[in-house]
């Protein structure tokens, strides 16, 4: 019963193949880079056997290129690169993830993995951060020649809240000054000496902007 319910996802070459990382970068100037791990998780209710294949086997050495993952389990699987010599800088290599049920020889599913030896780590991430750099240039300038007929359009002439405080300002400086008996404003528009010298103060500021 417990066979026939999990038949379907039995389809030769159609069985998800779960493995991290999908890719793997080696360092020429770096020997900690040389030796990396792949790890190869079984989600499923029943054991898996897998087998890695390479495109160039002469590169590296795979510890544990054949094995079984029991049921929701993990394994890693070790790969050294043998031979950093710069001819084989940039060159992309591939392995492939091969997974069958245990009582089966067909494959289940497989997975491919890509693998580059790079010459240094800080030389990628010198090119990597000359690249954000430029990137950062490139949208600074753009959004400096968007801003740039707005600036224009806002510099040809004094902007609304400068023509208003100029306009407060003239008022506040035709009202009254406390003490003037003589004027027909009401007493509560009366301006103070002080109040006044503040409203021109403003005013010439707003004239000079």
């Amino acid at each position: 019963m417990h066979q026939q319910k999990r038949q379907p996802e039995l389809v030769e070459g159609n069985l998800p193949v779960f493995v991290f990382p999908t890719e793997l970068i080696f360092y020429a100037d770096d020997q900690s880079t040389h030796k990396q791990v792949l790890t190869l998780y079984n989600p499923y209710e029943f054991a898996l056997k897998f087998k890695v294949l390479c495109t160039t086997p002469n590169k590296y050495v795979v510890v544990d290129a054949a094995g079984a993952v029991k049921p929701q389990c993990c394994v890693d699987i070790v790969i050294r690169h043998r031979d950093v010599r710069s001819c084989h800088y940039g060159v992309i290599d591939k392995f492939r993830l091969q997974v069958s049920e245990q009582s089966q020889r067909k494959a289940l599913g497989r997975k491919e993995v890509v693998a580059t030896l790079l010459p240094s780590a800080k030389e990628q991430q010198k090119e990597e951060e000359e690249k954000r750099i430029k990137e950062h240039l490139t949208e600074s300038l753009f959004f400096e020649q968007s801003l740039q007929p707005e600036n224009r359009a806002v510099s040809s002439g004094p902007s609304l809240l400068t023509v208003f405080l100029g306009v407060v300002c003239i008022a506040a400086l035709m009202l009254p000054t406390l003490g003037d008996v003589e004027s027909l404003v009401p007493l509560y528009l009366h301006l103070s000496v002080n109040q006044k010298l503040v409203a021109a103060y403003i005013l010439g500021k707003a004239i000079l902007a």
